[in-house]
Parts: structure tokens; C-alpha cells; sequence
């Protein structure tokens, strides 16, 4: 059994965090608090890599994800599940529930037996597990109001989304997986072979332009989320990834993520953050907070 087990040799989630376009437990967090969302961000890393790893058969994928669920619910001394132990101990500390890191391993469940969204619905129910949870957990860890969950919710739904339309060529050419709703490719009279060029062609472009307009609406939904915060240095968080969401979004209307993957330059990134986060505090000096 302790074969079976044996998790994959993982690269560093720190490592893969500082890769990311949006930023994870970053210093505008307090600093208390980073080590735990740095717990929870291995965590999702960790099973994220299992549901993605090619060498495993779907099979073997589950069974790593169940023991990584065992070892969240009711710990484990094997060093290979220890990422699972240590969120457990996390929790416990803080006082919050263990709902959303298993709602992400049910999101990676389904990777591992599933590849293609049948539409819209099916792919925003992905992101409610694959991605809400996350922004639930951070404003839990601040001890914010759970009905701001509402506004965080689609801000993390559509950085979910941005990730699917930069990534679709290498998700299918890499794990067979389409992200893009199939009753929209078939709107456009393409399929999912379509991912295969190396330049976009117009019907594949409608696709995506449709996909960027979905997350033109969570974010709007998503905008009062940072005011709303009681925590000042959470809301600049959340201004600066609500900024950097929408950059990415105006970026990804004029290029071809089929030619080459969307990135944000450390210095646009940090131009970026830092005027989102001055802007945060000037509107609460100025008394806008809810």
C-alpha cells in the first residue's frame, strides 16, 4: 500500500508560486498569516500536479488524491502526505474548515476522469471548486464576512478562466484536456482539433473573445470585493489581483495564445501592483469602504 501511495517527486510550490501572473501570499498579507496560505497554496500545488502528471493512469491519480484527502481529514505520519498533515494542522490552528481545501481535490478528481466542459455551466462549476475555494479560504484567514464570498467567488472564477485561454494549446497537446465550452467551438462550426494550429483562425478567435467577455463579467461583479474588506492589506491584495486580472484580460484580446502563452513582466506586474494597491488606500483614506 505504501507503494501505491508514494507521491510523485514534486517541484517547489514556492518555486511554482513566483511563475504564477497573479500573486500568492505576497507581502502585502500580514505577515503572520503567510505561512498558512503558503501551507494551503502547497497543498492545491501539490494535488493540482498529481491530476496533471502523465505518467499516471486516472486510476492512480484518484487513489493519490484520496490519500492526500485521508491525510487533510484525519492526518497521516507518511512523509509523502505530509503537505496533506501540515494544512490539517493549519486549520485547526486558525480555526477554519477543511471544506475548501477538499473541494479542490474534488475539482482534481474530475481532471483525473474528466477532459472536456460541455458548456458555460459545466465550466463555471469546475471553477466553483477549483477556484472559489481559494479566495473563500483567504477571506476566512482575514475573519472576513463569508457573504463578501459572493464578490470573491467571481474574481477567482475568472483568474480560473484566464489560465484556461492563455493554456488551451498545451492543456490539449499536453493532457487532452479542453477547457473551452465544445457547445461554443460548435457555434464557430470548429472543434477541438482547431487547437492544434499554430496561430488562431477567426472562428477559434470568436471563442475566446467569448471567454474573455465571460470574465470581463465576474470581474465586474468582482470589483466592490475590495472595499468590502475589513482588512486593509487583504483588499490591497485583492485590488492589485482585480488589476492584474484585467490587464491580462485586455492583453489576451490582442494576443494569440495558440503563438506563445500571455505573461505579465515583473516590471509591468509591479507597475501594476503598485498603483492598484496606491489606489486602494487613497479610496479608504478617502472614506469609500463600503
Amino acid at each position: 500500500m505504501t507503494v501505491e501511495l508514494q507521491m510523485l517527486r514534486q517541484a517547489d510550490p514556492v518555486a511554482q508560486a513566483r511563475e504564477e501572473n497573479f500573486p500568492v501570499g505576497s507581502i502585502l498579507l500580514p505577515r503572520g498569516l503567510r505561512p498558512h496560505v503558503t501551507t494551503f497554496y502547497a497543498f492545491a500545488r501539490t494535488a493540482d500536479n498529481i491530476a496533471d502528471a502523465p505518467e499516471l493512469s486516472p486510476a492512480e491519480k484518484l487513489l493519490r488524491l484520496d490519500a492526500l484527502d485521508d491525510a487533510l481529514v484525519n492526518g497521516s505520519d507518511l512523509p509523502e502526505l505530509g503537505v496533506g498533515d501540515r494544512l490539517r494542522r493549519s486549520l485547526d490552528a486558525t480555526g477554519i474548515t477543511n471544506r475548501h481545501g477538499r473541494d479542490l481535490l474534488a475539482a482534481f478528481r474530475r481532471d483525473a476522469r474528466l477532459d472536456r466542459c460541455r458548456d458555460i455551466g459545466e465550466l463555471l462549476e469546475y471553477c466553483r471548486l477549483s477556484a472559489s475555494p481559494v479566495g473563500r479560504y483567504l477571506l476566512d484567514l482575514h475573519c472576513e464576512d463569508r457573504q463578501d464570498h459572493s464578490l470573491s467567488d467571481p474574481l477567482c472564477d475568472a483568474l480560473q478562466i484566464i489560465n484556461h485561454l492563455q493554456d488551451c494549446r498545451d492543456d490539449y497537446l499536453q493532457m487532452n484536456r479542453v477547457y473551452l465550452p465544445l457547445d461554443w467551438l460548435h457555434d464557430e462550426g470548429i472543434d477541438e482539433s482547431s487547437l492544434r494550429a499554430d496561430r488562431c483562425s477567426p472562428a477559434l478567435r470568436q471563442v475566446l473573445d467569448r471567454g474573455l467577455d465571460v470574465c470581463d463579467a465576474l470581474l465586474e461583479r468582482s470589483r466592490p470585493l475590495p472595499l468590502r474588506l475589513r482588512s486593509g492589506r487583504l483588499g490591497a491584495e485583492a485590488a492589485v489581483i482585480h488589476a492584474l486580472a484585467r490587464h491580462m484580460v485586455r492583453r489576451l484580446r490582442h494576443r494569440d495564445p495558440l503563438r506563445q502563452r500571455t505573461r505579465l513582466s515583473k516590471p509591468a506586474a509591479l507597475v501594476i501592483s503598485v498603483l492598484a494597491a496606491g489606489g486602494h488606500a487613497l479610496s479608504r483614506l478617502g472614506g469609500s469602504r463600503r
